[in-house]
């Protein structure tokens, strides 16, 4: 589910944090800059790990920005595929399931990847596994367990610098993880405890 990944970058300190130690100015920059952000192909960033190496500052001409090279390592959430998680229902819809965990939102199951014999009621919004005349329901919030499957990439840039498609380019998700919940043991958590 987390993985460490190195990465090289450039650090720019601002004149007001010459205060801090130098270690604890560059760990707040590299969190403030990498933290709760997607990389493409890499995941989600959730913080820095340790840091690895930095150059000796240099102040930028006009600007009196202490630039320093770093290489540090980051704590990056992105399940393989198979691993089993767990998250909470955040809604239901015709196409499937939304899934969230406690930091992550963009997880979805389609109708395709519910078991058998499950139905979709439109009045109440819910999904609802049939079992030998059994009903079980896919409730909002309720904690489940799903497998990973697959995982969507989406570039954010815009297609122009017009003001619309760069909103459309942020309406769009950059990191989707696909689930599935057809196997024994999948589903609700109640139903298998």
């Amino acid at each position: 589910m987390f993985i460490l990944t190195k990465i090289a970058d450039l650090v720019q300190i601002p004149p007001s944090q010459f205060e801090q130690h130098s270690r604890v100015a560059i760990e707040n920059n590299i969190n403030a800059k990498f933290s709760n952000r997607v990389i493409q192909k890499i995941g989600l960033c959730i913080c820095m790990y340790d840091l690895l190496w930095a150059s000796e500052g240099l102040i930028g001409h006009g600007d009196g920005l202490v630039n320093v090279n770093v290489e540090f390592r980051m704590i990056v959430f992105r399940p393989f595929k198979g691993e089993v998680l767990f998250g909470k229902i955040s809604d239901a819809s015709a196409e499937g399931l939304k899934i969230r965990t406690e930091f992550f939102e963009e997880i979805t199951v389609s109708y395709k990847e519910l078991p058998e014999n499950t139905e979709y009621d439109h009045n109440e919004k819910t999904w609802t596994w049939v079992v030998d005349e059994d009903r079980m329901h896919y409730d909002k919030n309720e904690m489940v367990r799903f497998q990973v499957v697959d995982e969507t990439w989406n570039d954010q840039l815009p297609e122009s610098g017009e003001q619309e498609a760069v909103e459309r380019a942020r309406a769009i998700s950059p990191y989707t993880i696909k689930g599935t919940m057809m196997r024994e043991g999948l589903g609700v958590c109640l139903w298998w405890d």
